[in-house]
């Protein structure tokens, strides 16, 4: 039974095909791989002079099946399938479109040979879940390209061209569509030939210079401050080199089963599916769907506003930025231009591709291109006044039925609508900077924003390469409401003993890619002391930094000194500064330990995010974890705040916050009422309860 619903039997003459049929990306389930197993001992017995191995639907394979890690593995395993294909009598060949990854690609490399059109790509992504291939990727695939070759795929876990994969040696030839035809051709032509096993393929390693091997791996992890997979990537490539390939498969195998237990590796799936599960909008009808966008309209050309368009170029939609005057748009489309030439100079996009994409893109000085929109995408300054004045303009312009979104970071999204007839086709669409970058899309549904409207921005947030996550109206929506949070921690610490270089060094050493200081530094401190202003609200250290005329990157001194680099050097003057300060407001300064200074600026996070959740701005904790993972430089091997704090157990992070919140006088840390009641039942965020934002 499991060999005819997940692998189909079919024959052309001599030549046998088994179809992997498990949509809808073709997992190696157990059934996938039993029938596999049953299907080449089949083929054998019938007389097949080749046997074609091919995936069904969209792709070859996207390898293991990871719902069945940490439970009982039913046989076959891979290993005894990739040794009935290896020992097979006649020659199999992997016939590759769409993806071959991970355990997919480790299945073609147990082929005798491998086809694919120009469209497929390989890889071997299980870096990025937290773990190394664990069915003989490391030591196939050095052996089929040369160790170097293998490691840069092994440890970065990109996926290459099929026309890459050629030239490297991992595909013996691509093929002409349509694929199963153009396989069964070539194993027809092939099928006398004399292949040599991937594994057998000693000469691309033998006398392999181990010392340039080293220097290489020691670039590649230089990139992976933190992680531990990349290091087991290299353990197991290396094995390939000094190792013979049985003795490489253990220690490939001892790396995979260390890794795959481990907490990175859980954080890292945690995100994997978390992405796939932000992507559905809770409470939306199925059958809803969103508006065809044919045709797209981006208002502001600056940096955010140019980002955006080239995301809608970049597959193809026509785009018209549309600027106040010709100088401004003039600059804004040549800031568009040079992103693509700068791709286009270092190897990553062809001169033709990019005068594809160019050819997508547009500008104009009126506004009376919105009357052709399918979507309209506001990207001005944030100021509300301006965004409501804009928006009333473009009530009038635009076509009934069709979505106007602001790209506001903060801003209440009601609030812009209320300028309208229609606010239930306005929606906010919160990209993230470099916005042509950037993966993240906070879709911001306002209190009268339909389903329609929701529908469109999810899918054409999709549809240009980004992550959507729905989110409700509030003042920064999640990622900045929560970060905002953070801030008067940051403050504290710097009154009570700290200095900006130990809270950067904490959270760098924690992953992320800059600590607060560096990152204000990066944004401009002038900005966060206007914002302060506006509130009503103070920070001494902060202010009396921005006093000296100390405004970051931009003045070359904020936290930090910068020297013609941009790198950034401890500055004496900063420290004077918060001396005097704390003198003045009577603070005895003290050491405060590593632990300390992390609980002190994730826990006022966490809190506010169970605040968010308790409201339905986010309908699930998974969806604050995937924003963080995707657009606030939170390291996805430690899986978001939410997750940090259900690993730390609830009822610890109650204690914690009321501890903090004693100490420091800070409100905001007093525990949150879903975190109270989580901790009191046991629960987590993960399996708690939420209102939902849709």
């Amino acid at each position: 039974m499991a060999e005819e619903r997940f692998v189909e039997h079919d024959r052309d003459g001599d030549i046998h095909i088994l179809r992997i049929a498990n949509p809808p990306v073709n997992t190696l389930r157990t059934g996938v791989r039993a029938g596999l197993h049953a299907g080449i001992a089949a083929a054998v017995k019938e007389g097949a002079r080749a046997i074609v191995l091919i995936g069904e639907g969209r792709m070859f394979c996207a390898g293991a099946e990871m719902t069945e890690f940490n439970k009982p593995r039913q046989p076959p395993s891979l290993p005894e399938v990739f040794d009935a294909i290896e020992n097979c009598k006649v020659p199999v060949v992997a016939a590759i479109h769409g993806s071959a990854l991970g355990g997919g690609l480790e299945l073609a490399l147990a082929c005798h040979a491998r086809v694919a059109v120009a469209t497929a790509q390989v890889g071997l992504p299980e870096v990025k879940r937290g773990f190394v291939p664990g069915a003989g990727g490391t030591q196939r695939l050095p052996r089929l390209i040369g160790p170097e070759a293998a490691l840069k795929i092994v440890v970065t876990g990109e996926p290459i061209s099929a026309t890459e994969a050629a030239k490297l040696g991992v595909i013996n030839a691509v093929v002409d569509a349509p694929l199963e035809a153009s396989a069964v051709a070539w194993a027809r032509a092939h099928a006398g030939d004399s292949f040599v096993l991937a594994r057998k393929r000693e000469d691309k390693i033998k006398g392999a210079d181990l010392a340039a091997f080293d220097a290489a791996a020691a670039a590649l992890l230089k990139r992976t401050r933190g992680q531990e997979s990349p290091k087991g990537c290299v353990t197991a490539v290396r094995a390939s080199i000094t190792h013979s390939f049985e003795d490489g498969l253990n220690i490939e195998r001892e790396q995979f089963q260390k890794l795959v237990a481990g907490e990175q590796s859980f954080a890292l799936r945690h995100i994997f599916f978390g992405e796939r599960e932000a992507v559905r909008v809770p409470g939306l009808p199925e059958d809803v769907q969103g508006t065809p966008v044919k045709n797209a309209v981006v208002i502001g050309g600056g940096t955010m506003g140019g980002g955006i368009a080239m995301n809608f170029a970049n597959v193809g939609i026509p785009v018209t930025i549309v600027e106040t005057s010709q100088e401004a748009l003039d600059k804004g489309l040549a800031r568009c231009e040079a992103n693509w030439q700068r791709s286009v100079t270092s190897g990553r996009m062809s001169q033709a591709e990019y005068e594809k994409r160019r050819s997508f893109l547009k500008g104009s000085t009126s506004l009376d291109v919105v009357k052709d929109a399918d979507i309209v995408i506001e990207a001005i300054f944030e100021n509300m006044e301006a965004k409501k004045e804009l928006f009333a303009k473009l009530d009038k312009l635009a076509r009934p039925g069709v979505v106007l979104a602001s790209n506001t970071s903060t801003l209440s999204i009601d609030e812009i609508a209320s300028a309208t007839s229609r606010p239930e086709w306005v929606i906010g669409m919160h990209f993230f900077s470099p916005a042509n970058v950037m993966r993240l899309l906070e879709n911001v549904r306002g209190a009268k924003t339909n389903n329609i409207a929701i529908a469109t921005a999810t899918e054409v947030g999709k549809r240009i390469g980004k992550l959507p996550v729905l989110v409700g109206n509030c003042d920064g929506f999640v990622g900045n409401r929560m970060t905002g949070k953070r801030t008067p921690q940051v403050e504290k610490l710097l009154l009570e003993g700290c200095l900006p270089q130990d809270i950067d060094r904490v959270m760098e050493t924690y992953g992320m890619a800059m600590g607060p200081c560096a990152t204000g530094d990066l944004a401009g401190l002038d900005i966060g002391a206007a914002v302060r202003k506006a509130r009503g609200t103070v920070a001494p250290i902060a202010d009396a930094v921005v006093a000296r005329g100390r405004f970051g990157q931009k003045t070359g001194k904020g936290w930090y000194m910068y020297d013609e680099k941009r790198n950034r050097l401890v500055d004496p003057e900063v420290e004077a500064i918060i001396l005097d300060v704390a003198e003045k407001m009577q603070v005895r300064r003290r050491k405060i330990e590593d632990a300390e200074i992390l609980e002190r600026l994730l826990l006022p996070m966490v809190n506010e995010g169970a605040r968010i959740l308790e409201e339905g701005v986010a309908s699930r904790a998974i969806d604050i974890d995937v924003i963080f993972c995707n657009g606030f430089g939170w390291p996805a091997w430690r899986g978001g705040p939410m997750f940090w704090a259900d690993r730390m157990g609830l009822k610890n992070v109650r204690d914690k916050l009321a501890h903090y919140a004693a100490a420091t006088n800070d409100p905001n840390l007093k525990p949150a009422a879903l975190i109270e009641q989580l901790a009191a039942s046991g629960g987590s965020f993960a399996a708690g309860g939420a209102k939902s934002a849709a």
